[in-house]
């Protein structure tokens, strides 16, 4: 019995297309995972069995292999709970469905059947469009965030239950939709502000300049000489975000899982601060996934390295290409 379903995986910040197949055959109880998965995924299938029973369906007994392609791309994260459970409803017989081929599920189960938010959701949603799939069923905390994407049905589900229903046709759920340009709007609000400075004009004037024409800056001065405040509300006097720009900023958040829950898009200029132990990896990024650092984090922002003489000097060294260049590149043997 061979069941297979859709699902996005997260590298970097791109979505890229996983086929979940899920095979039972006669033999000694055993179930193997292949398809290069990660601690996360191969413990998946302890979390999926649990939720299965929970949720009033059944784990299949005997040989179970699951297949996770592209084999040659490392999977990580527990974003495939949910197609695997519904890959096992589907090899079993379990569940009867013509929609599998239409849509894609991502999720992470609780015990109780339960579905947890994922990180990334917004480039798997711009993933699952551009494969031209029509609809994308993902946990219910995440739909906002997915919604941003127009012309794919966004799926919000809470339980396993609910995406069983929902694909088998007896629930109809409505998909997710969000008036962007007012969400854009309406997020669009600083804490802080400019103007709230008094005096400090030079300073003033200097981070004005350099905002309109997009310079670095060094602040040299006394402790308590407002250095960390104007440099706060530097964001505040650059150009407002552009739609386009914000959606990069958001992917970014979005594949760390740094969005607010039920945050759609990121509509003000973000600003970063690391401590100065901050590591390189944490600064540019990287790791064996690659994920993003602090430089990305900053994207159409600001970054400001507070006490900079106490940084490592070789973390400061790996600021001189994206200075440079305008891009982190990360290259790994």
């Amino acid at each position: 019995m061979l069941g297979k379903i859709l699902s996005v995986g997260v590298f970097g910040i791109d979505g890229y297309m996983v086929e979940v197949e899920f095979d039972v055959r006669e033999g000694l109880p055993a179930t193997v995972v292949v398809g290069l998965p990660d601690a996360a995924v191969k413990e998946s299938k302890d979390r999926v069995a649990t939720a299965l029973r929970n949720s009033g369906y059944s784990w299949p007994d005997g040989h179970i292999t699951i297949n996770m392609a592209p084999a040659d791309m490392k999977k990580e994260g527990p974003a495939f709970d949910l197609p695997l459970a519904l890959g096992c409803l589907s090899a079993t017989g379990q569940m009867l469905s013509d929609r599998l081929k239409d849509y894609a599920a991502v999720g992470e189960l609780a015990l109780d059947g339960s579905v947890r938010p994922v990180r990334g959701a917004l480039s798997m949603a711009m993933m699952a469009r551009e494969q031209g799939l029509k609809g994308l069923i993902l946990p219910a905390d995440n739909a906002r965030e997915a919604a941003v994407v127009s012309g794919l049905e966004v799926v919000p589900v809470t339980a396993l239950a609910q995406a069983v229903g929902f694909l088998t046709a007896d629930l109809p759920i409505e998909p997710c939709e969000l008036d962007l340009a007012a969400v854009f709007e309406e997020s669009r609000r600083d804490d802080v502000d400019f103007s709230d400075v008094r005096g400090q004009e030079h300073a003033k004037r200097a981070l004005t300049v350099a905002a309109s024409g997009g310079h670095n800056v060094l602040m040299v001065g006394p402790p308590g000489s407002g250095k960390t405040m104007l440099a706060r509300r530097l964001p505040t006097i650059l150009p407002m975000l552009g739609l386009e720009e914000s959606l990069e900023t958001t992917r970014i958040y979005s594949s760390l899982g740094l969005l607010a829950k039920g945050q759609a898009i990121v509509a003000t200029r973000p600003f970063r601060s690391p401590h100065h132990t901050t590591s390189e990896a944490g600064l540019v990024g990287g790791g064996t996934m690659p994920a993003p650092g602090e430089v990305s984090l900053a994207h159409h922002g600001v970054l400001f390295l507070d006490e900079l003489p106490e940084f490592n000097r070789h973390t400061l060294e790996v600021l001189r290409q994206p200075l440079e260049d305008g891009v982190v590149t990360i290259s790994r043997a």
